[in-house]
C-alpha cells in the first residue's frame, strides 16, 4: 500500500503535503513515501517546523492520492463546517 507524507504547517496549522522537495497544500502533488520515509519523518520532528508529520496510507486514483481513513480525507479537502473553504484536491463526495 502507498504512504505519502503529511503535516501541519506550524506558523498557520495548514494541512501539508510532501511533494519529494518541498511542501505543498494540495494531495494530488504528493510523491509516494518508500523506505527513507521514517528517516524523513524523524528529521522533519528535529526542524519543528512542521507539526505532526506522519505517513499515511494511500490509494492511487486518475488525478493523485485518495487517503484511506475519513480522518485523512477530511484534511485533504479542508475544514468540514466551512465547504467554501474547500480545496480542489478532493472532493466532497470522497468522504
Amino acid at each position: 500500500m502507498p504512504r505519502i507524507l503529511t503535516g501541519n504547517r506550524l506558523e498557520t496549522g495548514d494541512v501539508l503535503w510532501w511533494n519529494g522537495s518541498d511542501w505543498s497544500r494540495h494531495i494530488r502533488d504528493a510523491v509516494a513515501i518508500g523506505e527513507e520515509g521514517e528517516a524523513l519523518v524523524a528529521e522533519l520532528v528535529a526542524a519543528e517546523r512542521i507539526n505532526d508529520p506522519v505517513l499515511i496510507e494511500v490509494e492511487a486514483v486518475a488525478d493523485g492520492w485518495l487517503p484511506k481513513t475519513t480522518r485523512e480525507r477530511v484534511r485533504a479537502i479542508g475544514p468540514s463546517v466551512r465547504p467554501d473553504f474547500a480545496l480542489p484536491s478532493l472532493t466532497v463526495d470522497v468522504i
